[in-house]
C-alpha cells in the first residue's frame, strides 16, 4: 500500500487497525513482531506516515480453535430447557481462547448439554451471555436457547441482571457502602490489563462493608455496568486491592504470604444472581455458598 495525502501523519497502527478492521491493540502486536514495514523497514507503532511511504503488511494466520464437548464436573444450581446456572469454580476459563484451549466451561456445557445450547455466540461461546475471570469464582447463567440468549443478553445490557460478588480487600474503605463511578479501557501500556482511563467506557460499581479486620476488609459489591476485570480494576483504583490479585496490586501482604496456599488468584467470589426468567418471566434468585479457601481466610482474619 502506498500512502497517499489523507493518511499523512497518521500513526502506523492507526493506519494498520483501519486497513485491516482489527482493533488497534492487534495492529499494535503486528507491528511489534515486525509484521508490518514500512519501506522495507520495521518502524514503531507511534510512526507517523509520510507521502508516498511503502506500507506491507504480513497478516498472521488465525488459529481456528476447535471447541469439543468435554467430561468435566459441574456444579449445577439450577436447569431447566431455557437456562442453566452453573457455579464456576476458581482457575476454570469460561470459553476456549489461545492457550487455554480445553478445559473450559464451554467445553464441559458442551457434554452435559449436547447440541441445545444457543448458538448466537457461535461454536466458541454457545449459550455464553457473561463472564467471570478465570480465579474468580461463583455463579454465571448460560443460554440453553437463542430466545432465552436474546431475552438475557438484552437484560444484562439494561442492568436487568442483578449480580453479587463478594471479596476481601486490603485495607479499610474510608465509607461502609459507596460507588466506584471510573471508565475502564485498556492499560495504557500493558496492554493485558484494564485501567482506570479517561475517555474508557463508563464502569460503575457499588460496594458496602460487611466485616473489617486487623488491615482487611470483607465486602460485597454489585455491578451497574460489565466491563472486563472490573471489581478488581475499580478496588485497586481505590488503593484496596482484592487480596491474591498480583495483577492489580495484590499479594504483597504478610498475611498473603503466610495464606499462600489458600490463594489461587483473587479472592472475588460471585455469590448472588438475579434475572426475570426468559419465558415465564418470574424473578429467579440464586445464592451460592462462598469457596472453602475464602471460608478459611476469614476465619483466619477474625483471629489477628
Amino acid at each position: 500500500m502506498i500512502i497517499n495525502e489523507e493518511n499523512v501523519k497518521k500513526r502506523l497502527d492507526v493506519f494498520v487497525s483501519a486497513s485491516l478492521e482489527i482493533t488497534r491493540s492487534s495492529a499494535q502486536n503486528l507491528i511489534d513482531i515486525g509484521n508490518v514495514t514500512v519501506n522495507g523497514r520495521v518502524e514503531s507503532k507511534n510512526y507517523k506516515l509520510r507521502l508516498g511511504d511503502i506500507i506491507e503488511i504480513e497478516e498472521l494466520e488465525p488459529k481456528i480453535l476447535d471447541c469439543v464437548a468435554e467430561n468435566i464436573p459441574l456444579n449445577i444450581i439450577y436447569e431447566d430447557s431455557d437456562i442453566i446456572v452453573i457455579n464456576k469454580p476458581s482457575g476454570m476459563v469460561v470459553h476456549p481462547a489461545p492457550g487455554n484451549e480445553g478445559g473450559t466451561l464451554v467445553n464441559a456445557l458442551l457434554y452435559h448439554c449436547g447440541d441445545t445450547l444457543s448458538g448466537i455466540n457461535g461454536v466458541i461461546r454457545p449459550g455464553i451471555v457473561h463472564r467471570i475471570d478465570k480465579d474468580t469464582s461463583g455463579l454465571l447463567v448460560v443460554a440453553k436457547n437463542d430466545d432465552a440468549h436474546i431475552f438475557l443478553s438484552s437484560l444484562l445490557k439494561d442492568h436487568g441482571i442483578k449480580r453479587t460478588y463478594h471479596a476481601i480487600i486490603i485495607g479499610h474503605l474510608k465509607e461502609q457502602s459507596g460507588t466506584v463511578n471510573a471508565p475502564i479501557a485498556r492499560h495504557p501500556v500493558d496492554r493485558k490489563k484494564m485501567a482506570v482511563v479517561a475517555g474508557g467506557r463508563e464502569a460503575i460499581t457499588h460496594y458496602e462493608v460487611i466485616e473489617e479486620y486487623t488491615g482487611y476488609s470483607y465486602i460485597k459489591l454489585n455491578l451497574e455496568t460489565g466491563r472486563t476485570h472490573q471489581i478488581r480494576v475499580h478496588m485497586s483504583y481505590k488503593g484496596h486491592p482484592i487480596i491474591g490479585d498480583t495483577v492489580y496490586g495484590g499479594g504483597k501482604t504478610q498475611f498473603e504470604k503466610v495464606n499462600a496456599s489458600l490463594l489461587d488468584g483473587q479472592i472475588l467470589h460471585a455469590r448472588e444472581l438475579s434475572f426475570p426468567h426468559p419465558r415465564t418471566k418470574e424473578i429467579m434468585h440464586f445464592e451460592c455458598e462462598l469457596p472453602s479457601n475464602f471460608s478459611t481466610l476469614l476465619e483466619r482474619l477474625r483471629k489477628l
